[in-house]
C-alpha cells in the first residue's frame, strides 16, 4: 500500500511540475467559459452608422436623436452628400447609413409622406439584416408617437438597400471566415509540431552541430510549409469561386499577396509555438485548442466584435484573423484596394516580424 501511495504521489508531481501542461488543463476551461460567456450574443450594440441629413429640419432631427439614443447605434460620422457613402463603407467603419430625403419635413406636412432611404454594408449578412431591421422599428415607434397628434395620417416610406450582398447570402460571410480560420490553424499547426518532433525524435543535434544559425533553422522549417499552405488557401478559393459563386471585386493578385503574408504569419506563430513545447502532444494542444475558440470567437468571423465587452475588443487586437477577415472580405466583396486595407496589413506583417524574432530568441542553441 505504500509503495501504491508512492507511486500516485510521485506521479502528481510529475503532473504538476510541468506547468505548461497546468496552464493549458486549468486555463483554458477557465478562458473558454468567459469567452462563450461573453462574445456568443445575437445582440447587436454600438454598430457604426453615419447619417446622410438633406433636409436639417427637426424632424429629421428628432428622428436621429431617437436612433442614436438607443444603445444598437453609435455615430461614426454625418456625411455631406451621396458620393461619400461608398468610401465610408469601404473603409469598414460604419455599418450602416441612414439618408433623409430632401425637405423631408415640409413633404411630410404637405404630401402626408417622406422618404427614409437605410444602406446596410452586408458582406456580414446577418449584422446588417438586424441594423435595418432595428431602425425600421425605431422609425416606425416614432411614426406610431407623430400619429397620435395628427388629424390625418403621415407616412414615413422606409428604403431598405443593402450593399455588396444584395441577396443576403450567408455564403459571402463564412467563406472569407472559413478561409481565414483554416489557414491559421492549419498552418500553426503544420509547424507547432516541427521543433518539438526533432527534439523527441533526438534528431536536434544534428541540427546544433551543423554551421546553420538559428534563424536559417527557423526559415528553413517554415519555407516548405509555406507552399504546402498557400496551396490549400488557392484550393479553398477556387472552391469558393466555383462551387459557392464567391465574388472577387478587387485585385486577385493582391488578394493571393495578402493570403501568403498571413499564411508565412501563421506559420511563424507555430513555429514560436514549437520553441516553447517540449513535445509535440503540448505543441498539438496549444496550436489547437488554444487557437481554435479565440481565433473564432474573437475574430468578428460569427459575433461582431463591438458587440462584446471592452476587454474583449481589446483583446481581439492580438488575434491575427481579426485583421485578416478585415482584408478578404474587403477584397472580395468591396474591391479595395490597397490604399484601405495597408493599416491591417502592416498589422499582420508586424506580427509575423514579432513571432519570427520571439521564435529565434527563444531557440535554444543547447539541448535542455
Amino acid at each position: 500500500m505504500k509503495r501504491f501511495k508512492g507511486f500516485v504521489i510521485k506521479e502528481f508531481y510529475h503532473i504538476f511540475r510541468d506547468y505548461r501542461t497546468m496552464v493549458i488543463l486549468f486555463g483554458m476551461p477557465f478562458v473558454q467559459i468567459l469567452i462563450f460567456g461573453f462574445a456568443i450574443t445575437n445582440e447587436i450594440k454600438n454598430a457604426g452608422i453615419a447619417i446622410l441629413d438633406n433636409s436639417k429640419d427637426a424632424v429629421t432631427q428628432k428622428i436621429t436623436n431617437k436612433i442614436l439614443s438607443s444603445d444598437y447605434f453609435k455615430l461614426e460620422k454625418n456625411l455631406i452628400n451621396y458620393s461619400e457613402i461608398e468610401d465610408n463603407f469601404r473603409k469598414g467603419k460604419i455599418k450602416e447609413v441612414i439618408v433623409f430625403e430632401h425637405d423631408f419635413a415640409k413633404k411630410l406636412e404637405k404630401e402626408k409622406k417622406a422618404g427614409i432611404q437605410i444602406i446596410a454594408d452586408a458582406s456580414d449578412p446577418n449584422t446588417a439584416s438586424m441594423l435595418s431591421s432595428y431602425t425600421l422599428s425605431i422609425i416606425n415607434s416614432y411614426q406610431q408617437e407623430m400619429m397620435k397628434y395628427q388629424k390625418f395620417p403621415m407616412q414615413i416610406e422606409p428604403e431598405v438597400k443593402m450593399l455588396y450582398n444584395e441577396e443576403l447570402k450567408g455564403v459571402f460571410m463564412f467563406v472569407p471566415g472559413t478561409i481565414t480560420i483554416l489557414l491559421m490553424l492549419i498552418s500553426a499547426m503544420m509547424t507547432s509540431i516541427s521543433i518539438t518532433r526533432e527534439k523527441e525524435l533526438g534528431t536536434m543535434e544534428v541540427l546544433l552541430v551543423s554551421p546553420l544559425k538559428p534563424m536559417q533553422i527557423i526559415i528553413g522549417k517554415v519555407f516548405p510549409y509555406i507552399f504546402i499552405a498557400f496551396s490549400i488557401a488557392i484550393i479553398i478559393l477556387l472552391m469558393g469561386f466555383t462551387v459557392f459563386g464567391m465574388p472577387v471585386q478587387g485585385n486577385l493578385l493582391l488578394l493571393l499577396g495578402e493570403c501568403l503574408l498571413f499564411i508565412i504569419m501563421a506559420l511563424s506563430l507555430g513555429i514560436f509555438i514549437s520553441t516553447l513545447c517540449k513535445t509535440q502532444q503540448i505543441a498539438m494542444m496549444i496550436s489547437m485548442f488554444a487557437l481554435m475558440l479565440p481565433t473564432i470567437l474573437l475574430s468578428g468571423f460569427i459575433f461582431p466584435i463591438e458587440n462584446m465587452p471592452v476587454p474583449l475588443q481589446i483583446l481581439s487586437n492580438i488575434v491575427p484573423t481579426r485583421w485578416f477577415i478585415i482584408i478578404i472580405k474587403a477584397i472580395l466583396l468591396k474591391g479595395v484596394g490597397i490604399a484601405y486595407i495597408w493599416k491591417e496589413t502592416l498589422v499582420i506583417a508586424g506580427m509575423t516580424v514579432i513571432f519570427i524574432g520571439l521564435s529565434i530568441k527563444k531557440f535554444k542553441v543547447r539541448l535542455s
